[in-house]
């Protein structure tokens, strides 16, 4: 009995050590959000707010859309009731961050770098992904992620809170650490470089919001898709 448990550890940690260091799979942001719905199928809640959500049929009666449940949660939509009413998923690392220094993007921006293939694999990225309210993700656009003093609750009870003047999202405490570990693990894959406020920020939030049992199963999750893990939440 101990020296199957032994092979199974062992087993373990080759395939751990495997994806640690593996090349991943390129996948399109089409193709990363197919994937994403049925990874989190059994995990439906909203990345900010923490909204339940679930599949419905679209208004028009033609396929199916994933909606949040906003009783849930105490959410109340800014402005956006529409968007409010879809989930969407949000790449933490934006796009313009990622993909602001190609060429590409200096010459047409996201739509030009479609056909790069080193900027599809960033926005296809699974690591870089979570559901998220429509409005919620439209609202917190490229802006940077930050602390704000003073502002208000524009969500209801979600606590997510965002200054359009100075373009600035300031998360709730309960993701900031996904975020600061998401942000070290782009930067790293895709040598992408964080200012050394970024990094100060992310590594305060790294040690006060700790890695959680969600966390660590989406991250094998997706590395049995995609076939590398996030490092950072791994190591932790």
């Amino acid at each position: 009995m101990k020296k199957h448990l032994v092979i199974f550890a062992l087993m373990s940690f080759l395939l751990t050590t495997e994806s640690l260091y593996a090349e991943p799979k390129s996948l399109s942001f089409s193709s990363a959000k197919k994937q994403l719905s049925k990874l989190y199928i059994d995990y439906q809640n909203s990345f900010y707010c923490g909204c339940e959500y679930r599949s419905v049929t679209k208004e028009s009666g033609k396929g199916k859309k994933l909606a949040p449940d906003w009783s849930s949660c105490g959410f109340t939509p800014r402005k956006q009731e529409k968007r409010a009413s879809r989930i969407e998923w949000e790449h933490v690392m934006p796009a313009h961050h990622f993909g602001q220094h190609m060429a590409c993007w200096r010459e047409g921006g996201r739509k030009a770098c479609k056909k790069d293939p080193f900027f599809r694999a960033m926005e296809g990225d699974m690591h870089n992904l979570v559901p998220a309210i429509g409005e919620v993700n439209g609202d917190r656009s490229n802006f940077k992620f930050g602390m704000l003093e003073g502002e208000a609750r524009v969500y209801g009870q979600c606590d997510a809170e965002v200054n359009f003047k100075a373009k600035r999202f300031e998360p709730g405490p309960a993701v900031r650490g996904d975020i600061a570990r998401t942000y070290f693990y782009m930067s790293d894959r895709y040598r992408i470089r964080l200012s050394k406020q970024q990094r100060a920020l992310f590594e305060a939030w790294d040690k006060a919001d700790p890695v959680d049992q969600w966390e660590r199963e989406k991250n094998h999750r997706v590395a049995r898709v995609q076939g590398n893990l996030n490092p950072y939440i791994v190591n932790e």
